[in-house]
């Protein structure tokens, strides 16, 4: 079982963790990770696309000419899709692009994330976020002393309003809940760190 280092908010060890070997020490499936993130990618997509139908663009719908003797070929309306400015044959609709995967695939591609996080370094456990205040300085701090550079991602398993309220407005730095993890956040983010009891909570609940 793969151990980690629990760390304070000065960054020092006050303990280790032993974590789940099936959640924190999978092989890394990248192909199940791609098949993850396309699926989160595209329920993201707004789908608004749209274009008009002959039914939908403006224009009369009195016929042009009769219908024999003048020579010209046959017409009903200005608005068919053979005239510019008629309507649009086949065009694009709102649609929803959401699927769903297995639910194995889904809990195979977080261990792999969570895994790929461990294994390069990325990954760090925090005894618990407790913020005096909340302060959007003080949290800038507390992650100087953690050594994040980049990138954050924050899980807490409980509601922490200072944690919330002081991480809302730093760019690149993003909370979720221990049950709300996913494998789009996780590659996005450079760095992980997890609190004690989330840490615990998804070794136990991945496993």
């Amino acid at each position: 079982m793969p151990s980690v280092d629990i760390v304070d908010l000065n960054n020092a060890t006050v303990g280790s963790l032993e974590l789940s070997d099936v959640v924190f020490g999978a092989e890394v499936n990248e192909a199940l990770l791609y098949e993850a993130v396309r699926q989160q990618t595209a329920a993201r997509r707004s789908g608004t696309a749209a274009t008009k139908t002959r039914h939908e663009v403006s224009g009369s719908g009195k016929k042009l000419w009769k219908q024999k003797g003048t020579g010209r070929a046959r017409m009903g309306s200005i608005r068919s899709p053979l005239w510019r400015h008629g309507g649009t044959v086949h065009g694009p609709q709102p649609r929803s692009y959401e699927y769903k995967l297995p639910r194995k695939m889904i809990l195979g591609a977080l261990r792999s994330a969570l895994s790929a996080k461990l294994r390069d370094g990325e990954m760090k456990v925090v005894r618990a976020f407790e913020l005096a205040d909340h302060k959007t300085k003080n949290m800038v701090g507390v992650l100087g002393r953690l050594e994040a550079k980049k990138t954050v991602l924050l899980v807490e398993a409980a509601e922490n309003t200072n944690l919330a309220r002081a991480s809302r407005n730093l760019p690149g730095v993003k909370l979720v809940p221990a049950r709300e993890v996913t494998v789009y956040d996780l590659l996005k983010h450079q760095h992980l760190f997890l609190t004690e009891a989330a840490a615990r909570k998804l070794s136990e609940g991945l496993a």
